[in-house]
């Protein structure tokens, strides 16, 4: 099985604030207060400027997309998350931003790597988030479990 997630994950209040006037942002909720928004093509092509470059630590974060989240930071907390799997192998990467300042990350977890201690780089945003594991990872905890991509974010 596969999963495949690219998204921004804040507080509700934020992203139905930052993404009031982008037709293509759809904000779905999670647990802890919490949204993700999910990066549809749609929405990556009407995020992205084509002037700046693309942030060289992630595989599909709109170009200029970091300053963005920069200043959608500066209302609360703001990670960006990327993880693909296929039969358990597969890659993460994430950051977070706050108070218009990157906070943590990037992290990275590439194929073949271990997890860190601390956790795999979707884990630690999540945390960063506020987000307690419990008896199960952030992950799980945060309801990231619920669907294995995008669109099944979107149904």
């Amino acid at each position: 099985m596969s999963y495949d997630l690219k998204a921004v994950i804040a507080r509700r209040d934020l992203l139905d604030v930052v993404t009031r006037d982008l037709s293509a942002a759809r904000v779905v909720d999670l647990p802890h207060g919490l949204a993700l928004l999910p990066m549809t093509d749609a929405l990556s092509d009407a995020l992205t400027d084509e002037s700046r470059a693309r942030h060289s630590a992630f595989w599909s974060l709109p170009a200029g997309f970091d300053e963005v989240l920069v200043d959608w930071s500066r209302t609360g907390s703001v990670a960006y998350v990327e993880a693909e799997y296929f039969g358990g192998v597969g890659e993460e990467n994430a950051a977070v931003w706050r108070d218009g300042e990157l906070v943590r990350g990037p992290l990275h977890l590439v194929e073949g790597e271990l997890t860190p201690t601390e956790g795999s780089p979707v884990c630690q945003a999540l945390r960063a988030l506020g987000v307690s594991a419990g008896e199960d990872d952030e992950f799980t905890a945060a309801g990231l479990d619920a669907h294995r991509n995008n669109d099944g974010w979107l149904s």
